[in-house]
């Protein structure tokens, strides 16, 4: 398959050739017919990767801010290489896409396989979409009529805030591809419109659709208008489209609404906002969410969970529906707005016309490849090279984030050879895959895990899949590295045992978790410190691991574990290290329930006691600020202190001989954790982390949350 992508770094839109996405549950796979280009969205987006560095910064002073302090807790150079990394990540393009279906996940019902659909699939011959995000397409709408209803979506969800009422005045600042539907979509309802703009042929376009205009270009003044427009009365509501950093749109609208008038922004302006303006009509204002109620819900749109009908009437998918109906039954017509048509395989082109000429309204791109080619499981990266079976061979199930910013590049400076990298979705794959410089990308994740010519497998995916994917491949006879946590259950900790005593009754597999912090060269440096230490220590252990959303997958328990499992483990096992002594009791206590805090279980302390009497407590806060620094390792021991500041500054009280061991450059052990681990199987070497110290902090992890959980 093909997609469309914008390089955030150099400023180029590339097309990318990736194995096609395997079909999950409560999603459809479509074969693209054609997909519209959001001339609004996605000329910003292309505008923002074509910026210098300086200009990006500009526009985003808020993630300035963000770069600044964590360059006061992590260093000048750890920030730079993860703002360097984030903007080389392509950002795919695109949200309005019609095709066939081709495959339904389970879950899937109100879809069967050859229906019409119209999406928010990005531009790509072949999209996987989560049902609720889905709608059939009469038979009288066409392709390229359907290809709008997105965006004609987003328009309609800023009229339903408005609540406009048959033979109301309404006022549509800025006329671009959203601002044409729209006022069509309100001509639909009954209202009279009134067009503002600075470009002539796009109010000519909303003069043919019924609408009254206004030039401010001209020397028009917009609130005169709008008060003439309105008879005098001010008018009844304005829906602002205009995309500009301007605050005029906001304060003509004020100015020339009724009293208790309603506003409603859907594009990107200024904000801001006189006062008085809005207090003496005492004026609605309000921003609209894309296409409707669910959208950026995980249990709408990635769970497929719809709202109830008696108490959401329009959900993005109801609105998808109702756009439908109205192309269908002729109120709503697309022809005029088709500026432009390329192939899809021309689609960097058509970009470059999207930044170079400002009047283009609706690019379409034509997909006219035959569908049964576009789905292969797996692509060449590059040319096959000979590898050394008795050396470690390794598949990568993930690419996501963490696998490609450190975990690749670790292996690979290690030495590792890498074979493939499977993904479900195929694109991650290649761009970080080929990147890498892995053989091949594929999305056959069980295939590659069978590979023969694979001897080691490393896992980075969401944590629920880690087990999983851990006893396949200790069944397939391979060895494994698996991102933390090891398994977040009880159940999946037992199945992944007995795989282990399994594999290596057979023959010996390397099973290591990737508690790189124990690895750290400072981390290393207490170790030997606390060697000839024969007495009980005592460790405090502080994260200030900062605030996630609520609804981020890593706080679902079934998915992610909740953060104690999934985050506070690499803690629980650089404590077992430093210790060098079994746990043997552990308690936990977290925030009391609070209605102010939806999340309480990621701000607790865990205390541990270890067999040789030693004791710890490590305090897991996500409810900090962001400016302190993460992570704090402190022991007490024999009269003596030390004190390791976010693995970059190691200071000594009492010791005899060192004083401190600081890093230039933050370094919590991740090349030497993969390096520790492709060295012991190249040279046949017990595994850098013994098993039962694996399974045993994995135990300890579940136990504290389940604690944590149960207070």
């Amino acid at each position: 398959m093909k997609q469309v992508f914008q390089d955030m770094a150099k400023g180029e839109t590339l097309m990318f050739d990736s194995a096609s996405p395997t079909v999950l549950a409560e999603c459809l796979l479509i074969n693209s017919s054609i997909s519209l280009i959001s001339a609004g969205t996605e000329r910003m987006l292309v505008d923002f990767g074509r910026a210098s560095y300086l200009d990006k910064a500009r526009q985003q002073p808020e993630k300035v801010r963000m770069v600044l302090e964590k360059i006061a807790t992590d260093g000048l150079v750890t920030t730079m290489e993860a703002v360097q990394s984030k903007l080389a990540q392509p950002l795919p393009l695109g949200y309005c896409n019609v095709g066939v279906v081709s495959a339904l996940g389970e879950g899937v019902e109100s879809f069967k396989v050859g229906d019409r659909v119209v999406s928010n699939g990005p531009h790509a011959d072949v999209v996987r979409v989560a049902k609720n995000l889905c709608a059939k397409i009469p038979d009288d709408v066409t392709d390229e009529e359907a290809a709008f209803v997105v965006v004609a979506s987003i328009g309609l969800q800023g009229i339903r805030l408005a609540q406009p009422t048959l033979g109301e005045g309404f006022v549509v600042i800025g006329v671009g591809l959203i601002g044409l539907l729209t006022v069509q979509l309100l001509r639909a309802q009954g209202c009279r419109v009134l067009a503002i703009d600075f470009d002539d042929s796009k109010l000519e376009l909303a003069k043919q659709f019924g609408a009254e205009v206004c030039n401010p270009g001209k020397g028009e003044d917009p609130v005169a208008v709008g008060m003439t427009f309105s008879r005098g009365i001010g008018v009844d509501g304005v829906i602002i489209t205009a995309s500009t950093k301007s605050s005029d749109p906001v304060t003509q609208a004020a100015r020339m609404s009724r009293k208790r008038g309603r506003l409603v922004l859907v594009g990107v302006t200024g904000l801001e906002l006189n006062r008085a303006d809005f207090y003496e009509k005492e004026l609605t204002f309000q921003v609209s969410c894309s296409y409707g109620p669910g959208r950026y819900d995980p249990a709408y749109e990635e769970q497929g969970q719809d709202y109830p009908i008696g108490f959401v009437r329009w959900t993005e998918q109801r609105n998808f529906e109702a756009v439908l109906d109205m192309m269908a039954g002729g109120q709503i017509d697309i022809k005029p707005l088709i500026t432009h048509r390329f192939t899809f395989e021309d689609a960097p082109k058509a970009y470059d016309l999207l930044t170079s000429d400002k009047s283009a309204l609706g690019i379409l791109l034509e997909y006219t490849s035959d569908p049964a080619t576009r789905h292969v499981d797996t692509i060449a990266l590059k040319e096959p090279v000979a590898l050394d079976p008795k050396m470690p061979v390794v598949g990568f199930v993930g690419a996501g984030n963490y696998a490609s910013r450190m975990l690749i590049p670790a292996f690979k400076s290690a030495g590792a050879q890498l074979h493939s990298i499977a993904t479900s979705g195929g694109i991650n794959g290649v761009v970080h895959g080929e990147k890498a410089g892995f053989i091949h990308a594929t999305t056959d994740t069980q295939g590659m895990i069978c590979n023969p010519e694979i001897n080691t497998v490393a896992i980075v995916t969401r944590h629920n899949t880690h087990a999983g994917f851990v006893v396949s491949a200790l069944e397939a006879g391979k060895h494994v590295f698996v991102e933390k946590p090891l398994a977040i259950s009880y159940q999946e900790l037992a199945e992944v045992e007995a795989a282990y005593q399994k594999a290596n009754t057979a023959g010996g597999a390397h099973l290591m978790v990737g508690f790189n912090r124990r690895f750290a060269p400072q981390v290393q440096k207490m170790k030997e410190l606390l060697a000839p230490v024969k007495e009980p220590k005592s460790f405090i252990m502080t994260m200030n691991a900062g605030a996630i959303p609520a609804d981020h997958w890593t706080q679902d328990n079934a998915v992610g574990g909740g953060r104690i499992i999934g985050e506070a483990c690499h803690f629980i096992d650089l404590m077992r290290f430093l210790a060098g002594s079994e746990i043997v009791s552990v308690q936990a206590r977290g925030m009391g329930d609070c209605d102010a805090v939806v999340v309480t279980e990621d701000k607790a302390s865990i205390t541990l006691g270890f067999a040789d009497g030693s004791f710890g407590t490590i305090l897991y806060l996500a409810n900090g600020a962001a400016s302190f620094p993460k992570e704090r390792v402190e022991v007490f021991a024999a009269g003596r202190v030390l004190q390791l500041d976010n693995f970059r500054k190691l200071k000594g009280f009492g010791w005899p001989g060192f004083k401190k061991m600081n890093l230039w450059k933050q370094d919590k052990g991740q090349s030497a954790c993969a390096a520790s681990f492709l060295s012991a199987i190249e040279h046949g070497r017990a595994t850098p982390i013994p098993a039962d110290e694996i399974f045993e902090v994995a135990k300890v992890s579940i136990q504290a949350a389940e604690l944590l959980r149960n207070q």
